[in-house]
């Protein structure tokens, strides 16, 4: 959609910085304004472990500042939230509440998306999204960095580690597509019309509170089945609901058959897409996973 894709972009390019480096001293949550390698403003939150984020402004937790006991103290899960979605939707801090338990969290509006600045790319350039809150992690301190994707998001994180933008500890994709431009479903058919008509790209703006890049991707980039095998040999969890209404299960395989040896594959009975469908217990499960991958 871009006319320079994300993907194309040399990696000494894709060091971010935030515009205000702030760092917790009361265990509260922090929101900024991170700049992207390319000049969009991404609005993030980092919640320190054990602390529950209010988007109001009031914090809940222990009080210590310290976190719940359990909590990888140098562990941090990036979420990357779907298409549509964005920081403060309430399935997005639902996730992020769950992950909370298990070390500290950020949770960023992808751009075109919430408070965030520019245009949706649906899947090119956010990983310079991602790259700059991976970046603001590490800023902040933590040793240890897991990024977990719904969706788009979850295409993206694989493209951000295939790319090592930055580095990261472990990958988890939730509900991604192995393949571009798929339309084997109603639904991915109606995200098309939206992505790609004028009458869409308005719903996207006024209906869904999405701005959407009117430029086609040129060139397009890779792959998530071809970002795959070079993530390696960094940890890969790929998770997929067998009643996922957008993406068939041929699409998991896939990327779990790339991933090799490196990689796993939880197919979950009954799930539909993404973070709407992924019910807490499975949070937890990709909380321990993470912890004793890269925690």
């Amino acid at each position: 959609m871009g006319t320079d894709a994300a993907g194309h972009v040399a990696r000494s390019t894709l060091r971010p910085y935030s515009e205000t480096r702030n760092v917790t001293r009361d265990g509260a949550p922090v929101r900024t304004f991170l700049r992207t390698a390319d000049g969009v403003a991404i609005d993030s939150v980092y919640e320190p472990g054990g602390v529950v984020y209010d988007p109001l402004g009031v914090g809940s937790g222990n009080g210590s500042g310290m976190g719940t006991p359990g909590v990888s103290r140098g562990l941090v899960l990036v979420i990357a939230h779907g298409f549509t979605g964005d920081a403060d939707r309430p399935h997005v801090r639902r996730v992020a509440q769950v992950f909370a338990r298990y070390g500290a969290v950020v949770t960023f509006s992808f751009r075109g998306h919430g408070r965030s600045g520019g245009r949706s790319t649906v899947g090119d350039r956010e990983v310079l999204d991602l790259a700059a809150a991976v970046a603001w992690a590490r800023e902040l301190g933590h040793t240890r960095v897991v990024t977990v994707g719904f969706s788009m998001g979850g295409s993206v994180v694989l493209r951000h580690a295939a790319l090592d933008a930055g580095g990261v500890d472990a990958v988890v994709s939730v509900s991604a597509p192995a393949r571009w431009f798929y339309r084997g479903t109603a639904p991915m058919r109606r995200l098309h019309w939206l992505v790609t008509r004028p009458a869409g790209r308005l719903v996207g703006r006024y209906g869904l509170r999405t701005r959407i890049h009117h430029r086609r991707w040129d060139p397009v980039p890779l792959s998530p089945v071809e970002a795959v095998p070079r993530i390696a040999p960094t940890p890969l969890l790929v998770v997929h609901g067998d009643q996922d209404a957008y993406f068939p299960l041929d699409h998991p395989r896939m990327l779990a058959d790339a991933a090799g040896e490196h990689g796993e594959l939880w197919v979950e009975h009954g799930m539909g897409h993404a973070e709407n469908a992924a019910p807490e217990p499975l949070l937890r499960r990709i909380g321990d996973w993470a912890v004793a991958r890269a925690g």
